[in-house]
């Protein structure tokens, strides 16, 4: 599984609050939000660490990946991981859909549709610890 990455020196809530922001900034919304320590409180009685997962989509680019490949719901919406480490460290990371494309599948538009998307979650990663990017609500066309 391919992912982009970063650790951060930051608070867990500002790291959350700062991904849905730059998501926002790069025409996604967060449509799922799950909280995998409550979950795990809840059904498995388990203590564990802050660690959510984030949904997010852009509906342009889902419609127009549905549209090129009708299974291309597998991958949506595209997730966002925010866990708390032991040492205090807070990882943010996103599926890079490009190396997760299946090969099967590698048309010229699908690879420029993960090719974009892929940008735009990578951007939003690596803005967390600076100014947010610059706005991209649209999605490019295909």
């Amino acid at each position: 599984m391919a992912y982009y990455s970063r650790k951060l020196k930051m608070p867990f809530q500002e790291v959350l609050d700062k991904i849905t922001q730059n998501l926002e900034h790069q025409g996604f919304g967060v449509v799922t939000t799950i909280d995998v320590r409550d979950t795990f409180k809840k059904k498995l009685n388990v203590g564990f660490r802050n660690y959510k997962i984030l949904g997010a989509c852009n509906p342009l680019f889902a419609y127009k990946a549905i549209t090129l490949e009708s299974h291309m719901g597998v991958m949506l919406p595209c997730n966002i991981v925010i866990q708390e480490h032991e040492n205090g460290e807070v990882e943010v990371s996103a599926i890079n859909p490009l190396e997760n494309l299946d090969k099967s599948l590698d048309t010229t538009q699908l690879v420029g549709l993960a090719t974009e998307i892929g940008v735009r979650l990578r951007a939003a990663v690596d803005y967390v610890r600076h100014r947010p990017p610059k706005v991209h609500v649209e999605a490019l066309p295909i």
